[in-house]
C-alpha cells in the first residue's frame, strides 16, 4: 500500500505540473475561438456559413468532465509505477512563447486557406514525387503542411491546443499496454518502433519509462526529426530516421512493440492497410502493436456531432473513412488480434497482438 505522505506529495506534484498546462493551452483556445469569432462578425455574410450536424456534439462542461478523467487515469498510472510522474519538457519560457507566437501567426492564413479551401500549396515542382501525394497537403489548413521548420515548431502548440492541453496525457496512455508485455523484462534486448513519430512527444514519455529501450523513430518529415532530435538530445539507446509505413526500414520480426500516435486518420483507407501489413511484418511473435487516434463513430456517442464537425474546419482529408473504419478486420488480415480498444477523451487506444 502506498505511502500517504507520499502519495500526496505525488498528486501534488503532479498537479503542479499538469495544471498550468492546461490553462496554457485552453486560454490559447478561447483567444483563438474569438479571433475566429472577430473575423467573421468582420466578413459578414461573405464569409462561409458555419458547419451543423444533426448527431449530439458534447458542450464544454462534458468536455472538462471527460479530461478529468483522462488526467485521472494518467495520476493512476504514476500511482501504480506504470510510469514515473511526466516531465513535459515544453521547453524554456522564450521558446515556448515563440511557439505561441508562430501558433497566432499562422491563424490568418489558415483562415484564408479554410474560406478558399486551398490545402494543396505544397505541392509544388520541389516536393512532387519526393513524398506520397496523399502526405503532400497542407494538413489542417496551416502553412507549409509537415513539410517545414515553423511547422514543425508549430504543431505542439496547435496539437495542444485542440485537446485543451491534454495531448501529452493522451500519448501517455500508450505505455500502459507497452507496460504488458515489457514488465519485468531486460530493456536492452527489446525493440520498440514508432511510426509517424513527428516531433517526438510520445517517444519522450517512452524514454522517460524505458531509458534504455533501443527505439527508432520514422517520419516522412525531415524537418519534423530535426525537432524531435532537438527535443530528445538528452536521450541515449534512440534513433530517428526519414521513411513511410508503406515501407518500414527494419528487418522481417525484428521489434518487439510498434506504436503510432495520431496518424492513422491521415492516411487514405488503402495505405493504412499496407502499414498494418508492415506492423505484422516487423513484428517478432508476441509483439504488441498500440495505436492511438481518433475516437470513430460510435465509440462515444455524445461525441459523435464533434467527429462529424471536426473535417469541417480542418482540412482531414481520410478522416470520414477513418471514422468508420474497421481495424479489428484490417489486424485479423495480416494475422494480429485484435486485444482491446479503451477510449481517452477524444481519443482511444487500440491494442492488437501478433499470435
Amino acid at each position: 500500500m502506498a505511502d500517504p505522505v507520499s502519495q500526496f506529495a505525488t498528486r501534488i506534484a503532479y498537479g503542479v505540473r499538469q495544471l498550468p498546462r492546461v490553462a496554457w493551452y485552453v486560454g490559447h483556445g478561447m483567444v483563438m475561438r474569438r479571433l475566429s469569432q472577430a473575423v467573421r462578425e468582420r466578413a459578414g455574410a461573405s464569409t462561409r456559413p458555419r458547419a451543423h450536424t444533426r448527431a449530439p456534439v458534447p458542450d464544454r462542461r462534458r468536455l472538462y468532465a471527460d479530461m478529468a478523467v483522462l488526467f485521472r487515469q494518467d495520476l493512476a498510472n504514476v500511482e501504480a509505477g506504470i510510469y514515473p510522474l511526466p516531465a513535459d519538457h515544453d521547453g524554456t519560457l522564450p521558446l515556448v512563447l515563440n511557439r505561441s507566437r508562430l501558433f497566432f501567426e499562422d491563424l490568418p492564413d489558415v483562415h484564408r486557406r479554410r474560406e478558399r479551401r486551398q490545402y494543396r500549396q505544397v505541392m509544388t515542382e520541389d516536393t512532387r514525387g519526393k513524398r506520397p501525394d496523399y502526405y503532400l497537403q497542407n494538413f489542417h489548413f496551416q502553412s507549409g503542411g509537415w513539410l517545414t521548420e515553423d511547422s514543425a515548431q508549430r504543431y505542439d502548440t496547435q496539437v495542444e491546443v485542440l485537446f485543451n492541453g491534454s495531448a501529452n496525457a493522451t500519448r501517455r496512455q500508450a505505455l500502459l499496454p507497452l507496460h504488458e508485455v515489457f514488465a519485468g523484462r531486460d530493456q536492452r534486448r527489446l525493440r520498440l518502433l514508432d511510426v509517424g513519430c513527428g516531433t517526438g512527444r510520445f517517444l519522450d514519455a517512452f524514454k522517460q519509462t524505458w531509458p534504455r529501450l533501443p527505439a527508432l523513430g520514422i517520419d516522412l518529415s525531415e524537418a519534423y526529426l530535426a525537432e524531435a532530435k532537438r527535443h530528445l538530445q538528452r536521450w541515449c539507446w534512440l534513433n530517428l530516421m526519414v521513411a513511410k509505413g508503406e515501407a518500414l526500414p527494419v528487418k522481417d520480426a525484428s521489434q518487439d512493440a510498434v506504436t503510432s500516435i495520431f496518424m492513422f486518420h491521415e492516411l487514405p483507407p488503402k495505405v493504412r492497410r499496407v502499414v498494418f501489413h508492415e506492423f505484422a511484418r516487423v513484428l517478432r511473435r508476441g509483439g504488441r502493436v498500440v495505436v492511438v487516434d481518433s475516437l470513430q463513430i460510435g465509440d462515444e456517442p455524445d461525441y459523435d456531432g464533434m467527429l462529424d464537425l471536426f473535417p469541417r474546419s480542418y482540412h482531414e482529408p481520410y478522416y470520414r473513412s477513418y471514422l468508420k473504419e474497421d481495424f479489428r478486420s484490417i489486424a485479423a488480415d495480416c494475422g494480429l488480434a485484435h486485444i482491446r480498444d479503451v477510449n481517452a477523451f477524444v481519443s482511444k487506444v487500440m491494442v492488437f497482438d501478433k499470435r
